[in-house]
């Protein structure tokens, strides 16, 4: 019994000992933080930017920095995550590829208001403002290409070199009397009410269906496409994704079109389920001078991931033109 050790003498061993390793890792941890701050000014990539009225949005920038930039906006309810066989392919080829997360979605801010096409352009624009692009080529899917259709209409074409929209909303989704080619508001009723009766049941049945035409005969379905959807969606926020259903779908672009004065080209399968190319697609083409539209016969919306090699291809030989 004797050579048992005394159980708070044991207790007060163990405290002394924690607490000389404790301060002998923070003394360590100094030196390390002051060394990592001076090799931070060289090697640290700035992960977000902070919007004038105090939202944050996350970014992404990849490849070399002295390459041209090429600027990607994500669809509804996405994030730029959607845009990573793009980004990744035109990266390799020199480009400086950079997409940011939306108000709201994503690993950006949750406003609760600013939701809207507005807003979405000037954060655009604080983006390329505070990075201090030039010469960039803008590249939008769906809502992003309203994104990027507002975006000239607020603040020109001086830092664009040229404009391309994938699968995009404008010139306006809605069926408004004086644009009978749009859809009936009901279609988006519909997706309001879905979203606030089971949002992630929203999201797994677009995904799994219209978006990326799962639901044709003899489509073949990818659970990996219906989960990453999914998950993007979900990382954003619920207010700010029920309202950006007003803003991609009530805004009208056409004037915003009118305003393209750079080298344009329009994307769009004419299988898409959810923004139809006939309302889209082949109107903007009609409004936008001198823009090239390519129409990918049997293409679903999703089509940067389900052609992404023919987009990428694309994309790159307009870039280079």
């Amino acid at each position: 019994m004797s050579n048992v050790t005394n159980p708070d003498q044991l207790r007060r061993n163990v405290l002394k000992s924690a607490a000389t390793a404790a301060a002998g890792a923070a003394a360590a941890g100094v030196s390390l933080s002051a060394g990592a701050a001076a090799s931070d000014k060289q090697t640290r990539q700035v992960a977000s930017v902070t919007t004038r009225d105090g939202v944050e949005l996350y970014y992404k920038d990849w490849g070399p920095k002295n390459g041209q930039p090429v600027v990607f906006s994500h669809g509804w309810p996405l994030n730029s995550d959607s845009w990573e066989s793009q980004m990744i392919f035109l990266a390799d080829q020199g480009y400086r590829c950079i997409a940011h997360d939306r108000r709201g979605h994503g690993r950006s801010s949750q406003p609760w208001d600013g939701n809207d096409m507005d807003h979405y352009a000037d954060d655009l624009a604080h983006v390329i403002e505070v990075l201090d692009l030039k010469n960039a080529v803008l590249v939008g899917f769906s809502t992003g290409g309203g994104e990027v259709a507002r975006y000239v209409g607020r603040h020109g074409t001086k830092r664009v070199a040229g404009l391309a929209l994938v699968s995009a909303v404008p010139p306006l989704m809605l069926k408004t009397p004086d644009y009978p080619g749009g859809l009936p508001r009901e279609v988006f009723d519909g997706i309001r009410a879905g979203s606030l009766s089971n949002r992630s049941q929203l999201y797994k049945d677009i995904a799994a269906g219209p978006f990326f035409g799962f639901n044709r005969p003899g489509a073949k379905t990818s659970q990996g496409l219906i989960d990453a959807w999914w998950m993007q969606g979900m990382m954003a926020g619920h207010k700010n994704t029920f309202d950006s259903i007003k803003a991609f779908s009530e805004t009208d672009f056409r004037a915003d079109l009118r305003k393209f004065d750079k080298p344009t080209l329009i994307i769009h399968g004419d299988d898409d389920q959810i923004v139809p190319i006939d309302a889209s697609g082949r109107a903007a083409a009609a409004i936008v001078k001198h823009a090239k539209l390519l129409v990918y016969p049997g293409a679903p919306h999703g089509l940067t991931d389900t052609h992404k090699d023919r987009v990428n291809n694309d994309l790159l030989a307009f870039i280079k033109g």
